[in-house]
C-alpha cells in the first residue's frame, strides 16, 4: 500500500521534478551519514548550494512533497543567498582604494622633500598645489613613508647643537666668568674657546671690565686668531652688558674673515 501511495505520489511529477527529489534525498542521506553521532542536523554551506541548486526550480507545491529535513522556504532563501553573494562578488570593484598615484608625482614629491631638507609633508603638498598638482596631504605622507623618508615637519628641523656640530670649525664662543682671589677680591675674566679644538684663550682678568680693557682684549684676540690663520667666522656670546658696541665689528675687522661678525644666543 505504501509502495502504490508513493507511485501515485510520482505521477503527475516530471522527469526532471523526480531527479532533484532522488539526488536531493541521496544528498541528505550523505549528509545524516557523516552527522550520526551528531544531537543536530547541520547543512555546511556546500550542502545548501547543492539542494538549493537542485531544488530552487520546482514549483511550490512540489517542493512541499518532497520529503526534506528542513522546510521548503530554507531551501528557497537559501538560494536567495547564493544569488546576493554571487551579485555583490561580481559587483565588487577589481581594485581596493584608491587608485595608484601617478609616477611623475611621486618623483616630484620625493625632489621636493630631497632638496629641501626642513620642509614635511604639508609644506610639499602646498607647494604642490602653488604648481596645480592636485594630491591629496595624505598621499605626500605616505609616498614620503614609503621611501624612508620621514614625513614630519622636524625630520630635519636646525636645533641649535645640530648647528653647533655642522659649523665647529667655524664658532669660537666668549663669555665673562667671575672668580675670587685669596684676598677676596672679585675678578672678572674674559675667556674664549674654539668649539673644534677645545683650545680656551684668557684674555685677561680684571675687577672693573670698562669698555675701553673690553675693547682692547678683543683686539688682541683678532689679532691672535689672524696670527694662528682660524677661520672662525662666527662668535658666540651673550647679551651681557660688559661687552661694547664695537665687540663684533672689531673681530670682523681683524680678520676673523666673518660675514656675518656675530652669533648671539639670548642669555
Amino acid at each position: 500500500m505504501t509502495n502504490a501511495l508513493a507511485m501515485l505520489r510520482l505521477l503527475p511529477m516530471s522527469d526532471r521534478a523526480k531527479d532533484a527529489e532522488i539526488l536531493a534525498l541521496r544528498h541528505q542521506i550523505a549528509v545524516l551519514e557523516r552527522q550520526m553521532h551528531g544531537h543536530k542536523v547541520r547543512f555546511a554551506l556546500a550542502d545548501r548550494a547543492l539542494l538549493a541548486a537542485l531544488l530552487h526550480r520546482l514549483p511550490r507545491d512540489v517542493l512541499r512533497r518532497i520529503r526534506l529535513l528542513v522546510r521548503p522556504e530554507t531551501v528557497l532563501r537559501w538560494h536567495r543567498d547564493l544569488i546576493a553573494a554571487r551579485h555583490a562578488r561580481i559587483s565588487r570593484p577589481r581594485r581596493l582604494g584608491r587608485p595608484p598615484t601617478v609616477r611623475s608625482i611621486r618623483v616630484l614629491v620625493l625632489r621636493l622633500a630631497r632638496e629641501n631638507n626642513s620642509w614635511g609633508y604639508r609644506r610639499i603638498h602646498d607647494e604642490l598645489l602653488v604648481l596645480d598638482v592636485k594630491v591629496g596631504a595624505s598621499t605626500v605622507w605616505e609616498i614620503l613613508k614609503e621611501a624612508g623618508i620621514d614625513p614630519a615637519p622636524h625630520r630635519t628641523s636646525h636645533t641649535w647643537a645640530a648647528f653647533l656640530r655642522s659649523q665647529a670649525e667655524a664658532i669660537i664662543a666668549a663669555d665673562f666668568f667671575e672668580t675670587v682671589t685669596l684676598t677676596g677680591a672679585r675678578m672678572y675674566v674674559l675667556a674664549t674657546i674654539e668649539h673644534v679644538t677645545q683650545r680656551v684663550r684668557i684674555l685677561g682678568a680684571t675687577d672693573h671690565p670698562t669698555a675701553a680693557w673690553v675693547t682692547q682684549a678683543v683686539r688682541n684676540l683678532g689679532m691672535d686668531l689672524h696670527d694662528a690663520g682660524c677661520q672662525a667666522r662666527f662668535l658666540i656670546r651673550d647679551r651681557d652688558g660688559k661687552y661694547p658696541a664695537l665687540f663684533d665689528t672689531i673681530l670682523a675687522d681683524k680678520g676673523s674673515g666673518s660675514s656675518s661678525p656675530a652669533s648671539r644666543c639670548p642669555g
